[in-house]
């Protein structure tokens, strides 16, 4: 991203969000804060964005994996977790959303520092609160401490916690990739839901050629792609990190888990998974 500015991925990712809460009610995922966080010139662009049919795969995806990420959250809260790291939040609404706050469950999101005071203000101008139950965590993955951050927010890193990392991986280095996810292993009962992105030449040349145009799309933006993973080397890293309970799912394997009407169309293909891991005690 550029320096100093907001993501401008997690701009389009909330406007994806609210306009599935329009066009399909919130089918796969409910989010009734999605349309009042967006700021001007993301609502703005929202009729254009829901008209373009070619945007419909991307947004069940985007809808699915919060709807995914959320499910294991709650199963994570059930089994007895009280601590929620939201990685790369952008304008996530979990936090405003929170149905286990009552239980103590606390939300500590960490983002890129522009980012994160970006949204703040954008709270403050939609009349938003900010939960009591809610700590921010400012941190550039690439230079600071992720551990050291939560450390200094009241995080406790000898108590289980759940991870939610989605829309960051592809933009870190592997470097940053592998060390945060050092970081959420050294966590007793520890759980984390992301994705990535399988490399180009796994794909056939049609598909090659779309992810090739996103990822220069993106690098145009001041956001580019930087690691990708193919699903046996990655296993076999989240393994030796100690992940003995995990799932990798594909797009459409993800998405056809729920209302199987949106998913029509959708091919199982190589490319963007969405992986749930977690470690024993």
């Amino acid at each position: 991203m550029h320096h100093g500015q907001p993501s401008q991925t997690a701009r389009g990712a909330a406007a994806h969000r609210a306009i599935h809460q329009i066009l399909e009610g919130g089918a796969i995922f409910k989010d009734p804060f999605a349309s009042r966080i967006l700021d001007e010139r993301t609502a703005v662009s929202l009729n254009e964005m829901a008209a373009d049919e070619s945007l419909g795969p991307m947004r069940l995806f985007i809808a699915a994996r919060s709807r995914f990420s959320e499910d294991a959250l709650a199963a994570c809260v059930a089994r007895g977790v009280r601590q929620i790291v939201i990685l790369g939040a952008g304008l996530d609404t979990f936090s405003l959303r929170n149905p286990f706050a009552h239980a103590g469950v606390r939300v500590f999101e960490v983002d890129y520092p522009a980012t994160q005071a970006w949204k703040r203000e954008r709270l403050k101008e939609a009349g938003l609160p900010l939960p009591a139950s809610l700590t921010f965590v400012p941190i550039d993955f690439e230079r600071q401490s992720l551990a050291e951050g939560l450390a200094g927010a009241g995080f406790r890193s000898d108590c289980p916690a759940f991870f939610q990392w989605l829309g960051v991986v592809v933009y870190l280095s592997r470097e940053a990739i592998l060390v945060t996810l050092d970081v959420i292993a050294s966590i007793p009962a520890s759980a984390v839901v992301f994705e990535y992105t399988e490399p180009f030449e796994n794909h056939s040349p049609e598909g090659r050629a779309r992810l090739m145009a996103a990822a220069e799309q993106a690098a145009a933006r001041g956001e580019p792609w930087l690691s990708f993973f193919n699903p046996t080397e990655l296993s076999a890293i989240l393994r030796g990190k100690g992940f003995t309970d995990f799932e990798d799912l594909r797009v459409a394997e993800m998405v056809k888990r729920y209302p199987s009407a949106l998913a029509t169309g959708l091919s199982i293909s190589p490319g963007g998974h969405v992986v749930r891991a977690e470690r024993a005690l």
